[in-house]
């Protein structure tokens, strides 16, 4: 990201498409990009499990601010979350032309089955407490069996969203995913 204009990149896609692993990929590589994982923010809050809805708004509330903050001082911010609604995509997508940043939106698809497959393997063997935070949310809002519906949310916000980059993603190859991350935020 080296234009003149900060930019923030949305990564959207399904839980356990790899988000936060590819923003963490490119945060390594490029100094002062701030990955912004809303869910690592909504962790902050003391007993959040509790209050999980009102934890997640005020969580994408600071990260807006957040956001803000980064862009303004000329850095770049990729934000790995996933948004089967447009309402905060489109607070991100104002905030860059509040402020003059780049708006670039992701998405990181693969088979509905495989998506599917990748969390439910990831939920046995979690990494980190977000992963397990992600398990516990989903077994609130029914479940494994919650997981298309959530695909079809997704696909229905990128279906509105004619502008979307895409990056199709398979289990195991997250260096080629990496890459074709790259080669579509720096368009080539």
């Amino acid at each position: 990201m080296d234009n003149d204009a900060a930019r923030l990149v949305l990564i959207n896609g399904a839980p356990g498409s790899g988000k936060s692993t590819l923003a963490q990929m490119y945060v390594d590589e490029h100094p002062l990009t701030l990955a912004l994982d809303i869910d690592i923010v909504r962790t902050m809050f003391g007993r959040w499990l509790d209050q999980p809805v009102e934890a997640g708004l005020m969580a994408r509330s600071m990260a807006l601010q957040m956001a803000r903050v980064q862009l303004t001082a000329g850095r770049d911010v990729l934000v790995p979350q996933f948004l089967g609604r447009l309402d905060f995509l489109l607070e991100l997508e104002r905030l860059c032309s509040q402020i003059g940043a780049e708006f670039i939106e992701l998405v990181l698809l693969s088979s509905p089955q495989e998506a599917s497959d990748r969390f439910v393997k990831r939920s046995r063997s979690p990494e980190s407490l977000a992963h397990y935070d992600a398990q516990a949310l989903l077994e609130r809002g029914g479940g494994v069996g919650e997981l298309p519906a959530m695909y079809d949310r997704l696909l229905e916000v990128v279906a509105s969203r004619p502008r979307t980059l895409t990056v199709m993603t398979v289990d195991g190859h997250v260096e080629q995913a990496y890459r074709d991350l790259l080669a579509q935020i720096d368009g080539e």
